[in-house]
């Protein structure tokens, strides 16, 4: 294992991103997936469009259909629910990389409207339609987002968001930056987690060898354990964009592997 891994392993556990944290709060580590590549697609908690039917086309019923999200392919538009609103589609680079690009898109009556485009950093490794702890891949697949957190005060997000100092970080990444406030502001991937609880819960549907933890977290300035951090601003922009009503999901790998 590379010097640098080991010495990030002293501070973070390998456990996602969401590894050791101080002042009280736990790692959260769990799967719980919309449809993730390679995992069951009928998780607790989970939703899924019809097999062979895109959320688009549940929607269209005789009218012309929405516009496809681009650089989708059938069976990872199949697995984006019918009812879901807003899509945080992250690409990134390569299958080996830690780049990724994010955009998100919100359904209207004319298709999907992009927003802005971020960059972001994933997993040291890259990406997998296989995780498990301590891979350090990103898992591949389509997630729901329900519940935020932080470190730092509320930015004023629709999602439940736990003010806690569970959130505290320290020690430094895989490339010597220092990670103390990657988790000022958080949103849990719903990766092998219960909806509907703080990101800092435990609990992993999945069992602990599928991994877990796996947030939208403010980047530290180099690769991640598992998770998608964006700058801090993205991030207080993302809070306040996303509303449970538009049953928000993420929709995350590299860039081969969603065009399947």
């Amino acid at each position: 294992m590379p010097a640098a891994v080991l010495a990030l392993s002293v501070t973070v556990t390998v456990a996602g991103c969401a590894g050791t944290v101080t002042g009280g709060g736990a790692a959260a580590d769990r799967p719980a997936a919309v449809g993730a590549h390679g995992a069951s697609a009928t998780a607790p908690g989970t939703a899924q469009a019809a097999p062979g039917r895109t959320s688009a086309d549940s929607e269209a019923s005789g009218a012309s259909a929405p516009a496809l999200l681009p650089g989708l392919g059938a069976r990872t538009r199949a697995e984006i629910p019918a009812n879901a609103r807003q899509v945080l589609l992250v690409t990134g680079q390569g299958k080996n990389s830690s780049d990724s690009r994010v955009v998100l898109y919100r359904r209207t009556g004319a298709g999907w409207e992009p927003g802005a485009t971020w960059p972001a950093h994933n997993a040291l490794r890259g990406w997998t339609d296989d995780h498990h702890a301590g891979d350090l891949r990103s898992p591949i697949g389509v997630f729901s987002l329900t519940d935020a957190g932080g470190l730092l005060a509320d930015p004023g997000t629709r999602l439940p968001y736990n003010h806690s100092g569970g959130f505290t970080i320290g020690g430094r990444g895989f490339e010597g930056e220092p990670l103390a406030g990657s988790f000022d502001y958080v949103v849990a991937i719903n990766y092998n987690r219960e909806p509907g609880t703080s990101p800092l819960d435990w609990t992993r549907p999945l069992g602990a060898d599928k991994g877990g933890g796996i947030w939208l977290h403010v980047d530290h300035g180099g690769p991640t354990h598992g998770c998608v951090s964006l700058e801090e601003e993205h991030m207080k922009e993302l809070l306040r964009t996303l509303d449970p009503d538009q049953h928000p999901v993420i929709v995350m790998g590299d860039a081969e592997s969603l065009e399947r």
